[in-house]
């Protein structure tokens, strides 16, 4: 039997569309195409969480099983992702703290150096503390052209992200505006 191109594809719909019409009439059949994962959330203690990367409010869902992630993937009831997840939702796992991969200490590499050199924490904030002040005092201005008051730094610039949440944006704002930072944004008004 030889069908055209057409006549498959009309064939094609009519058996996808009876399979769908028998699927609506069989609630086992339904049920069973459509797997759920909620029993097997209370038995290895299952949480739901929101992606913290695009603010479209992805919902996913971490297991732990004794303190430890084994598994985040898309919440199949979360009414946004419905389940889904972009690649970056996708990598989640490995931002949790137990990730063997995870980088735990603080890599830096000099300007015009080529190795990395294992640095303290310590170390590490106090040269970003630095680094910024010397920015702001070197870079200060008190008063414009005219003499009028501005107390601001314009070598200094703050971009925001979704990931942040309200209170964590609140306060980097509070500290930028402190350090007289005029360039501060936030990705979404972009």
């Amino acid at each position: 039997m030889e069908l055209s191109r057409r006549e498959f594809l009309k064939a094609s719909g009519m058996g996808m569309g009876g399979v769908f019409l028998f699927g609506m009439f069989d609630p086992e059949l339904a049920q069973a195409q459509v797997p759920r994962l909620l029993p097997l959330k209370k038995k290895i203690g299952e949480k739901s969480t929101i992606c913290p990367y695009d603010a479209s409010g992805c919902g996913f869902l971490v297991a732990a099983v004794n303190g430890k992630v084994v598994n985040i993937e898309g919440d199949p009831d979360h009414p946004i992702n419905r389940g889904g997840a972009c690649a970056k939702g996708a990598s989640m796992r490995q931002l949790s703290a137990d990730n063997p991969w995870r980088l735990s200490k603080v890599l830096y590499r000099a300007p015009g150096g080529n190795q990395w050199q294992e640095k303290s924490w310590e170390w590490a904030l106090n040269e970003i503390a630095r680094r910024i002040k010397d920015t702001r005092d070197a870079n200060f201005t008190e008063r414009n052209d005219t003499g009028q008051l501005v107390n601001r730094t314009e070598a200094i610039a703050n971009l925001g992200g979704s990931a942040l949440d309200n209170e964590e944006c609140y306060l980097l704002a509070k500290l930028t505006r402190a350090l007289g930072v005029v360039y501060l944004e936030h990705h979404a008004r972009i």
